[in-house]
Formats: structure tokens, sequence, C-alpha cells
């Protein structure tokens, strides 16, 4: 099962049978001649769509019946909304995850298993760039990486209620781990920004997500925001409530779960797939617009990102946990059903999806 990315502006998807058909407009400024593309609906697991394109109403239907989601997206990958068939029927987990969530020591566990991991794979992702550079700096942060996720490990085991409900991070477990993930970030993504070569030396000064102030970060958030759908997916699937999580604060609109599970996966596909794009010279500063300080890639630029993180989406791994072959997108799926295993008492540890 694949993910189709609709991304030709004012292009339509429409249904012929059991076959997708996505007609693209003739364009006369750039060139592009009308065409059109056929895919086979059973292969689509997913649809993003990005921009003015038109999903017909038999189009939507077919896809939902076969419980593939539509994802819509701006042009310039804001998240919109998204479009899925029948929620998960299974009501016993979502009752357990509210309860982990109302519970302070459940929450504190499950989100000291989504920190420790994204600070390991971090530190795991710096070390791997370093290897052919021994660059003094970028192993100084790594080593600030390592001694916080020793603190990490220090917490205590168990968490109180908030002292006051409208800081519930204040005077609490919780409290201390995220003010240790927020130091991470710290060491970490200036070791990051230093693993770039060539003409992207110096481009990214932090990371910084509202407005993207340079094209590295404008390219991250995109990849976070395409990460983030398929974590809702695996949310579905699996029977979550993707807006109910433990890491990030549950409000109105936030998918806070699917939020929590990607920060394990951040490092190994997002910032793994940013750093090749640019060190390989597959996208050129001329690839990205600025306006008002805000930088955007372009229509071209953007292609040639979803094909590098599609590709890195099914790249199979061997799983940390299990040992066998897999893809990236099927770990994903496979930390989200972890996660309810042990909200059910079906294994003695929430485990973390960590890199080597």
């Amino acid at each position: 099962m694949s993910v189709l990315y609709l991304t030709e502006q004012y292009a339509s998807l429409h249904l012929d049978d059991e076959i997708l058909v996505m007609s693209i407009p003739e364009h006369q400024e750039s060139g592009r001649k009308a065409e059109k593309k056929r895919i086979p609906l059973v292969k689509i697991s997913q649809v993003v769509v990005c921009g003015n394109i038109t999903v017909t109403t038999p189009a939507l239907s077919a896809l939902l019946e076969q419980r593939s989601e539509i994802c819509y997206l701006t042009r310039y990958g804001q998240f919109v909304g998204r479009v899925a068939g029948n929620d998960h029927k299974h009501g016993q987990l979502r009752l357990l995850q509210a309860r982990a969530h109302d519970n302070p020591t459940n929450r504190l566990q499950i989100a000291r298993v989504c920190v420790r991991t994204k600070l390991h794979n971090q530190r795991t992702l710096l070390l791997r760039g370093n290897r052919s550079r021994d660059n003094r700096f970028i192993a100084e942060c790594a080593d600030r990486i390592k001694a916080l996720i020793e603190q990490v490990d220090a917490l205590p085991d168990e968490d109180i209620e908030p002292p006051n409900a409208s800081r519930p991070q204040a005077n609490t477990v919780l409290g201390q781990l995220m003010g240790l993930e927020g130091a991470a970030a710290a060491a970490y993504f200036p070791g990051y920004g230093a693993l770039f070569n060539g003409d992207w030396e110096d481009v990214f000064t932090g990371r910084y997500k509202r407005p993207p102030t340079d094209p590295i970060n404008a390219l991250l958030s995109y990849g976070y925001v395409l990460l983030n759908t398929q974590a809702m997916g695996a949310a579905q699937i699996v029977g979550f409530d993707p807006y109910v999580g433990y890491l990030h604060s549950t409000t109105y609109g936030k998918p806070a779960l699917s939020l929590d599970i990607i920060e394990m996966f951040r490092a190994p596909i997002v910032d793994s797939v940013v750093l090749s794009l640019l060190n390989n010279r597959m996208l050129q500063m001329s690839d990205f617009e600025e306006t008002l300080g805000t930088w955007r890639m372009n229509d071209d630029a953007r292609k040639t990102f979803l094909v590098k993180f599609e590709e890195r989406m099914i790249e199979e791994i061997t799983h940390p946990i299990f040992k066998t072959k897999v893809t990236y997108r099927r770990s994903l799926e496979l930390q989200m059903r972890i996660l309810s295993r042990w909200l059910q008492n079906e294994i003695k540890h929430f485990q973390g999806f960590q890199t080597r």
C-alpha cells in the first residue's frame, strides 16, 4: 500500500471503475501539457492533497470504503484537516488511553519513553554524521545530549497531580522532563546545523517554526507535518484517539498522541531526509522563495522532497524491538501497537523506537 501525493494545482482525482485517475490540466506559463495518470485504487493507503486540487465524491467514497484516509494540506504544507472512515470500534482501548492520561504516573512513564527515545535518536544522528567529519563541536553537542539522557533516567518513576491546574507542568516530574527535552533541543540543533556542507553551511541558525526563517527550517516543518499525518493514520488503525496524548498537552484540535509518537521518528526520518537532500545537492537555494521573512519551497522542490520522504517511509530496516525487517511507515504503526499492548497490561514495559 502506498501514499498518493497530489501536488499539481488545479488537478482533479476521479474514479474510473477500480482505478483512480489524476487529471492534470495544461499550464501554458510553464509549458506543462495536460495529462492523465492512472493508479489502481487498491494500492493506495492514504491520499495527501496539497493545495487547490479536487477529489470527486466517487473517488472519496471509494477511498473511505477501503479505509484509506485523505489528508488536506495547504499548497505550502500547513495541515488543514483529514477525512477518514468510521472510527475504530475499540472503545475499551480509548477508555484505557484516557485513564492513563488522567494518571500522572502513567502519563509520566509514556512521556519519558518518548523523550528519552527522541534524545537517543538525535544523538545517534549527530554521531553518524560526524564519523567522516570528526568535528569537535558536533561531538560536544552529542556529549551534552548524552548527559541529558542520564538526567532523564535519573528522574523519579512516580508523579503527582500538578499543584496548579493552570500550570500543569509546574512543580511536577513531567515538568522537569519537558525542561530536559528543551535543553536537549538547545544542544541538538546547533550540532545538526553543523552537519550541512557546501552552500548550506551556516544557513541554519536554530529551529524556528512559525515562521520558518530559512530553507532548512522550511523543509523540517514540512516534513514534520507529513510525518504527523502518518502517525494520525497509524493511531486510528490501532484504535487510539490521536487527540489524547501524554507528553504534549491535550487541547482542542491538537493531535497530542501522534505528536508524542513522532518525537521518536523526527531525527531518523525527517531530519535525515533533509540532511541527505541538501548535502547531496538535490536542492539549491534557488528552489526556495522568501516572503516577509518566511521561507517556502517552490513546487519543483516540494515534489523532490516528497519523493525522498516517501522513499524513506518505505525503506526497510531491522526493527530494534522485534528484530524483523519492516518499513519506517510500519514502524510508526508498531509503536502505536506497543503502547496499546502496554495500556492493556499485555506487556510489562513501553519501549521506544531507538536507532543505532
